[in-house]
């Protein structure tokens, strides 16, 4: 799942990751026992990992004020930084992502918090995504997004936060046929989420952190 190696076969989604410092990221994570912060970033670059190493993404544009993750995730190919600033909410911050991506790619919002992320899954999702203008894909319980997407001259809109899945399909998205045991649907808020991203398996560096906790 490592950003260094660039993947083959590119077609030109460009993935949208906002990334919200990591000392006020995951508040809701106090009761494992691992470094909050530490585990934050990891959550966040392990995400920001498999986006970048999925075949059918050129692009990856993380928005962020962590200088951590910003001098990790700059350094990796096909990945670029913008600086969230003064724009204040998750929609704000997707948005600046979006107007870099310009309305003429396919563009998609992928929140930074599904540590089990594989490529393949992404993928299966971008695949999908082609077909219809605006796509979703909710999260695990079915009530959050995890990803939207648009296709090249659609309007960027979107409405994260509690129960956005159905405020996307009223801006007009389209649910995507992904699997409900698909990584890309486990977003990580609470330990129980948590222990359900370990049983997918999820990246390097969150292992470490949680690896780090145990010892």
């Amino acid at each position: 799942m490592e950003a260094m190696s660039t993947p083959e076969n590119r077609d030109g989604w460009t993935v949208v990751v906002p990334v919200k410092p990591a000392a006020l990221g995951k508040t809701r994570l106090t009761a494992v026992s691992a470094d909050r912060e530490a585990l934050a970033r990891a959550i966040a670059l392990d995400t920001i990992a498999a986006a970048a190493a999925t075949p059918h993404v050129s692009r990856v544009l993380v928005v962020t004020d962590d200088a951590e993750v910003s001098a990790l995730v700059s350094r990796w190919p096909a990945v670029d930084v913008i600086a969230e600033g003064d724009v204040r909410g998750l929609d704000a911050a997707i948005a600046l992502g979006a107007d870099a991506a310009g309305q003429g790619a396919p563009r998609a919002a992928l929140l930074g918090d599904v540590p089990a992320l594989t490529p393949h899954d992404l993928d299966i999702a971008l695949e999908l995504a082609g077909a219809v203008e605006r796509g979703l894909v909710p999260d695990a319980e079915g009530t959050g997004s995890t990803l939207i997407t648009a296709r090249p001259g659609a309007v960027w809109v979107s409405a994260f936060g509690a129960d956005s899945a159905a405020r996307h399909r009223l801006l007009g998205c389209t649910d995507l046929t992904v699997a409900r045991g698909s990584t890309l649907r486990r977003d990580v808020d609470t330990a129980a989420q948590l222990a359900e991203a370990v049983a997918l398996g999820v990246g390097p560096r969150t292992a470490a952190v949680l690896a780090a906790a145990a010892a």
